[in-house]
């Protein structure tokens, strides 16, 4: 796995088995006389696809390593985290994330998100809201969003069907060209943007022993839900940032779910010609934006609930 200079994996245990994470515990983040206590945290959650991982963060968060504590997990079933043979569900990554929150942060506490991972943390905010301090979530999508029902897609349905979902899984989704097609056509905006060390971090990921389970979770339509049915009851300070190319939901469903709430969505930002994952595909620009939408952020004060 590729770990950024000066982080250190680690992990903690959640009901659903043992979850890595990475965090900046080391030279020339970590000083010995540093005082944890006084230094906020920042979580950075990535979304799911065959082999995503906390690498789809990595050229994100250590901008940010000398001013907090950064801790970016890989979820259950995904990275080196523990992958149990089940099918996953929404509830599964609720209450891990959940755990993984309350064991490692002392709340309230900012919290990124990635795609359909950023939609199920809307419902852990909303469960759970004095765990947030503030919210940052990149193309939130239930990709079942104002009664659209992803589980009919085709490739849904394809995968569905047991045994060819493993050949599926194996044979186009768990290799080199199988991840390359993917980033290339339907994760990025620029295909000349997807260079080797992407491909292979997926590819590490995607190729653990049991990954395809969760993967296929995914890909089924297991974790698929209606966001436009929570968004109303966030009450945490968010900022919600869209590639105007992402392939699997445009910007117009994104700017639907920010007017449900505009209490709590302060900022709806789209960025032209950028895909699904502008953290991969711009980190330049996706570092600028979170610094400036923390500080933002930063001045909203916190519903009292």
């Amino acid at each position: 796995m590729f770990i950024p200079v000066g982080f250190e994996q680690k992990s903690i245990v959640t009901s659903q088995g043992r979850m890595v994470y990475y965090t900046n515990d080391k030279a020339p983040w970590k000083i010995e006389s540093d005082n944890t206590d006084d230094v906020p945290t920042l979580v950075f959650f990535h979304g799911f696809g065959g082999g995503s991982s906390a690498y789809e963060w990595s050229k994100v968060y250590p901008a940010f390593a000398s001013e907090y504590r950064i801790l970016a997990p890989d979820l259950i079933g995904w990275g080196r985290s523990e992958h149990q043979a089940l099918a996953y569900k929404v509830d599964d990554y609720i209450t891990t994330i959940t755990e993984f929150l309350e064991q490692t942060c002392q709340p309230p506490t900012s919290v990124i998100a990635s795609s359909l991972t950023a939609a199920i943390m809307v419902r852990v905010a909303i469960a759970r809201p004095e765990l947030f301090k503030s919210l940052i979530l990149t193309t939130p999508a239930g990709l079942s969003d104002f009664g659209e029902n992803y589980t009919r897609s085709f490739f849904a349905q394809l995968v569905s069907t047991p045994v060819l979902d493993r050949l599926i899984y194996n044979g186009g989704v768990a290799t080199p060209g199988g991840i390359r097609s993917f980033l290339e056509n339907r994760q990025f905006a620029n295909s000349k943007l997807v260079y080797e060390e992407i491909v292979e971090a997926y590819l590490e990921s995607a190729t653990q022993p049991n990954a395809e389970y969760a993967a296929l979770s995914f890909v089924r339509g297991d974790l698929c839900f209606d966001l436009s049915l929570y968004m109303g009851q966030l009450t945490i300070p968010t900022v919600i940032i869209w590639g105007k190319k992402s392939e699997f939901t445009g910007p117009e469903i994104g700017q639907r779910l920010a007017d449900l709430n505009p209490q709590a969505v302060r900022i709806f930002q789209t960025l032209d010609e950028v895909g699904l994952t502008p953290q991969l595909e711009v980190p330049a620009v996706t570092i600028g934006l979170i610094k400036k939408f923390l500080k933002q952020l930063d001045e909203v004060p916190v519903a009292v609930v």
